[in-house]
């Protein structure tokens, strides 16, 4: 479930700010959430901030594991032995393990934000071969397994209070799954929790929704992944958000790319290729966009309609649209671009052979064979929720992490505290400081 050892490195990050040109996108104040966070990945971490899940049937939702104040106290360690450091001096992880990258990020808590002070994330394609095979591959779980070390060493060196490790739809599908989860505790000392995609249709929500723009009625936040893909749509008429229904299809970058295959370099395959990936997330979507269409319908005008998206295709894709030389998160987490440039961009991409999108910046060798599934998903969704804009989100399930794990162990503080002051009557602060 949660991890007490300790993490990662910075390898496999991208690029840092860099000399970019500007556009009306990236200029214009207002396209840009007022209330974003500072600190570049810091954001809000008060417990209340934790959404409710509301399954669409009504039935109560599944209370994932870690939620608990004693599964919580059984992942947590003292730094110093023998005392329990004050809730500011901590510092907490998040490994994310999924079907193409594994991250990591660890943070310290800052007033109703944190400040991350270390992260790494490199792809290690751990899904790759699922979808003929079944079962995770030696090379693959061999390269998981390397970045996991990293990430071992960098919580160790880090001193990590408490961490929570999670896998996803690769080890959810595989038969192997569970084999790779004991041999990364007994090889890194890592306890992956292996999530439902309920819990990580949660996290994401909890990790950037902070960057939904303001607005009456529902809104719709996704994910797509490398083996699946979730949409979630949120009430926020009170500051808390709420899930009111949601959908996760096992078509991610990487699973809609293999099951699809080897596509031949001429543009008519192309074009059938992608239709083909197109056909297979709106089937997988169906019964989700029947339910759902009555809630865009209901709005007179499509710009009164809110998407939010996080995945390495949405921030890709907004960095194309921003016309950056490289990747900067600095000016892609946050921004609001138009759908249709987005659709533009897609279906240009689609278009492009092999050799050419590998030449186009931010894409690169590593995203060049995936991004045409990504684009296929995006368009799939937008054609659901049709939404003039979209919002761009370079954050999500480590950062629900955090949030969950430092609302709980502020919680755990406060109690303990309160305590204290009751038994002896001394001033909280001056003991804990």
């Amino acid at each position: 479930m949660a991890d007490t050892k300790a993490s990662a490195g910075h390898a496999g990050k991208r690029p840092g700010r860099k000399r970019r040109r500007k556009s009306a996108i990236a200029r214009a104040p207002e396209q840009r959430r007022p209330d974003r966070p500072a600190v570049p990945g810091a954001e809000p971490a008060r417990a209340e901030q934790t959404p409710l899940l509301v399954v669409p049937d009504g039935a109560a939702p599944e209370q994932p594991a870690h939620a608990g104040a004693d599964a919580m106290a059984a992942t947590a360690r003292s730094i110093v032995p023998g005392r329990v450091l004050p809730f500011h001096r901590q510092a907490y992880a998040a490994i994310d393990l999924g079907t193409n990258n594994c991250r990591l990020l660890i943070a310290r808590p800052a007033g109703d934000h944190f400040v991350v002070i270390d992260a790494f994330s490199r792809v290690v394609r751990l899904g790759e071969g699922l979808a003929q095979s079944g079962q995770l591959s030696d090379a693959a779980m061999d390269r998981a397994l390397a970045a996991l070390h990293i990430c071992a060493d960098k919580l160790r060196r880090r001193n990590v209070h408490l961490a929570r490790s999670v896998a996803t739809e690769a080890c959810r599908r595989a038969t192997n799954g569970a084999a790779f989860i004991e041999r990364v505790r007994q090889e890194t000392g890592i306890r992956l929790d292996v999530i439902t995609a309920q819990e990580e249709a949660r996290l994401a929500v909890l990790g950037c929704h902070i960057l939904l723009e303001h607005g009456e009625g529902p809104a719709m936040i996704f994910d797509i992944g490398g083996g699946s893909t979730e949409m979630v749509l949120v009430d926020t008429t009170d500051p808390v958000p709420r899930i009111l229904d949601w959908q996760s299809v096992p078509w991610g970058v990487v699973s809609l790319t293999e099951v699809i295959g080897t596509v031949a370099d001429s543009a008519e395959a192309r074009a059938a290729a992608y239709a083909e990936m197109r056909r297979l997330v709106r089937e997988g979507f169906a019964s989700f966009a029947a339910r759902v269409a009555r809630e865009h319908a209901a709005h007179d005008s499509p710009a009164a309609i809110r998407l939010l998206g996080t995945s390495g295709t949405v921030t890709t894709l907004a960095s194309l649209h921003l016309e950056l030389p490289h990747y900067d998160r600095s000016a892609v987490d946050g921004v609001i671009v138009p759908a249709a440039s987005m659709r533009a961009i897609s279906q240009r991409l689609a278009a492009c052979s092999p050799a050419e999108r590998m030449a186009v910046p931010c894409i690169g060798r590593e995203r060049a064979d995936l991004v045409v599934a990504g684009c296929a998903i995006l368009e799939t969704i937008l054609d659901i929720w049709p939404a003039e804009r979209l919002g761009i989100a370079d954050r999500g399930i480590r950062e629900g992490i955090l949030r969950s794990l430092m609302a709980t162990a502020s919680d755990a503080e406060k109690a303990r505290l309160a305590v204290r002051r009751r038994d002896f009557g001394a001033p909280a602060a001056k003991d804990s400081a």
